[in-house]
């Protein structure tokens, strides 16, 4: 355990040093992100700082653990695909369908090669089901959707790095002490994945010096993907919940972004500046405070996923209906879907309004 911990001190001091290095590495390229419309920052900022995540990354992973080569190669082979593909979007502009094949490509490596998958799943009552043949196109869905999640909240500084940060602290803790993983070789790699991407935030941090970039973002949206799944070859209907709450930020801007933009006839894949940090935004709420907040909801839904693990199967069901409840009014209350669609909201104000006319006149 000292070992990780020194592990873990020495990779966020390499990624440090790594990050300074490459941001002149990136100016002298001119790897660097400039101004738009659907951007926040107003000047031309280095990009895909990734690269120093992912170097310093798999340096402690191959030379500083005695981790087993047949469990890094797999991964490290998938996620340098999917680097490679998002250094290509950030100095090319891919297409959406490019960058899913490159995620995808990704993705079948880690299947095939490192046998991550979902195999099976217990349901309450039902008994086991046997993916079978379905088991690969779950799989490839499931860590598409996480690496698009986390690429999408990439828009302020270090907004995607200090929630994965979250996310991928409580995975490991989880990981470790709750799920029957049989190689705690994985909960390792997950904490030195968060050592990795903390060297990097100092310099992400409002006012940032560095930009993740999609090579960044990808990467790291990848990697929560896979790591998500270790605990999940034969999962449960509470396992597979655990994931999704603990990203409950990136998934619930992905999904409500999906219907917002089915609801407005536009296609999926079209950028709008409507995602949850835009809104907090045009709430009054200043570039670190719209951070910090997103940081603050975050660790709530950590904080969820942990008592998961603490619930009996019905306590886990009203914990369930109650995240629902509250991500909804959340979306509602920020207007996530659009100003004039609250349902929720609507029916409790009905609801308050037929209580009050019920009420006897106190005069």
């Amino acid at each position: 355990m000292y070992l990780v911990l020194l592990v873990c001190i020495a990779t966020v001091i390499l990624s440090m040093i790594l990050t300074a290095v490459y941001k002149r590495v990136a100016m002298k390229f001119n790897w660097v992100d400039v101004p738009e419309a659907r951007r926040v920052h107003n000047k031309i900022m280095p990009t895909m700082g990734g690269i120093a995540i992912f170097i310093s990354y798999y340096f402690a992973l191959f030379l500083l653990l005695p981790i087993p080569i047949s469990l890094i190669l797999p991964i490290f082979c998938g996620s340098l695909i999917v680097l490679i593909t998002g250094f290509i979007d950030d100095l090319k502009n891919l297409t959406p369908l490019l960058k899913v094949l490159g995620i995808l490509l990704g993705a079948l490596v880690v299947y095939y090669f490192g046998g991550i998958s979902l195999e099976t799943m217990t349901l309450p009552l039902i008994g086991t089901l046997q993916f079978g043949s379905w088991s690969l196109p779950f799989t490839l869905i499931w860590i598409l959707g996480f690496t698009n999640a986390v690429n999408l909240i990439d828009g302020l500084d270090g907004l995607a790095s200090g929630v994965s940060i979250i996310a991928l602290t409580t995975m490991g803790i989880i990981g470790f002490f709750f799920l029957t993983i049989q190689e705690v070789s994985i909960s390792i790699m997950i904490f030195v994945l968060v050592a990795a991407i903390a060297g990097f935030l100092p310099y992400n941090f409002h006012p940032a010096s560095l930009f993740l970039g999609d090579t960044g973002a990808l990467f790291i949206g990848f990697m929560i993907g896979i790591f998500s799944l270790q605990g999940l070859k034969n999962a449960t209907l509470i396992s597979l919940v655990l994931p999704v709450v603990i990203l409950g930020i990136p998934v619930t801007d992905t999904l409500f972004a999906m219907i917002r933009r089915k609801m407005n006839r536009q296609s999926i894949s079209v950028a709008d500046k409507n995602h949850i940090h835009h809104r907090l935004m045009s709430l009054g709420l200043s570039h670190r405070q719209t951070v910090l907040a997103i940081y603050s909801v975050s660790a709530i839904f950590s904080v969820i996923a942990l008592l998961y693990n603490f619930s009996t199967f019905w306590g886990s069901i009203l914990l369930t209906i109650s995240v629902f409840i509250g991500v909804e009014l959340f979306v509602e209350i920020i207007g996530l879907v659009g100003a004039d669609r609250r349902p929720l909201l609507k029916s409790i104000r009905e609801f308050g309004n037929r209580i009050n006319k019920k009420k006897p006149d106190d005069r």
